[in-house]
Order: structure tokens, then C-alpha cells, then sequence
């Protein structure tokens, strides 16, 4: 079976590639810009919050080690989706929500995991996650890619922020980790 993509903007991108990046079939990961007005927008542009566009990352999965709806689980387990607009410190439309997806498979997927997740009473406030159809996507420039593997060490937003989201993901996930990384 080919790849497929799927696109999600969970907050900031840095902690959302990181998480991505460490699952078993996933690769490819680029984080970048959509669903804004803006041709090839500027971090700078984005950070303002005129253009439309989220912060996202944009993957390549194989289906036959990794489904869409684990991805879902590990989009929903790895962010707050009942927060407008914001994911922790960071604030702004840019760190909305949201799932573009890539087929009406997608959107149908995605729409009943929220059903579910409403259903189930798992969060205490609704999820406000947009599921909207994928648009252009804007490749972030070239210091946002692989940004938690090349920053680490000089970096504390990485040490506070984005290392303590990896050890409670792998806490939770441990077996769809890339072996290598365990």
C-alpha cells in the first residue's frame, strides 16, 4: 500500500513533529503553515496572527504499520483540544486546533473519533477542533524542521517544554515508538 498524508496542527509544531517523529510508520515529517489567506507566509507573518494560517505538521504514513485513527489517538492524546485558540502558553489562531484532512475517509474518521471522545465524556470541556479540508500547505522555514532534534541542547523550551511531552507520550505509546528511539 502507498504512503498516505495527513496534516494536523496541534499548537506549537516543534512539540507536535517531535511526538510524530518518533512513530513507528510515520516519516517525512515538515512543519509548516495552512488554512490561512497568505501565499508563502513568514513565521513572523503567522506569529502575528493576520494570515489565517495554523501551525502544522504535515506527515507521510504507511497504513500497514500505522493507522489514521492512531494518529488521531496520538493527536488527541498529545494536545488539548478543548482550549480556542491556544495550547498552553502559546496563544493566537495559529495554535488552534485542527485536522485538514486529505479524504472524505479522513474527515469521516476524524469526525467520529471526536464523536467518541464527546460521547466517552473524556475531556471535561468540549473539543473545539476544526476538521477542515486540506488547503496549501506552506513549508516553515528551514530552522523549524527537525526542530526539537536539532535544538536540544541549546535550547530550555525544548528541555521544559517539548522533552517532558516525549516522556509522557512514550509512557503512553511505548509500542508504536520507533525501536530505535526506545
Amino acid at each position: 500500500m502507498a504512503l498516505q498524508q495527513a496534516t494536523f496542527g496541534a499548537g506549537c509544531f516543534w512539540c507536535t513533529e517531535a511526538v510524530f517523529q518518533t512513530l513507528q510508520g510515520v516519516s517525512n515529517v515538515q512543519s509548516g503553515y495552512m488554512g490561512g489567506s497568505v501565499e508563502n507566509p513568514s513565521y513572523e507573518a503567522v506569529c502575528s496572527g493576520t494570515t489565517g494560517h495554523a501551525e502544522v505538521i504535515q506527515l507521510d504514513f504507511d497504513p500497514e504499520q500505522i493507522s489514521f485513527e492512531e494518529l488521531l489517538l496520538v493527536f488527541f492524546k498529545t494536545h488539548d483540544p478543548t482550549t480556542l485558540n491556544r495550547q498552553g502558553n502559546d496563544v493566537g489562531t495559529q495554535y488552534r486546533s485542527v485536522i485538514f484532512y486529505h479524504s472524505p475517509e479522513q474527515k469521516e474518521k476524524a469526525n467520529l473519533m471526536i464523536d467518541e471522545l464527546t460521547k466517552g465524556l473524556v475531556y471535561e470541556r468540549p473539543i473545539v477542533t476544526e476538521v477542515v479540508p486540506v488547503s496549501e500547505f506552506y513549508k516553515a522555514e528551514d530552522y523549524h524542521q527537525n526542530y526539537f532534534n536539532e535544538n536540544y541542547q541549546k535550547n530550555s523550551y525544548c528541555l521544559f517544554v517539548i522533552q517532558p511531552k516525549l516522556q509522557k507520550f512514550a509512557e503512553n505509546f511505548r509500542e508504536k515508538i520507533k525501536p530505535e528511539l526506545l
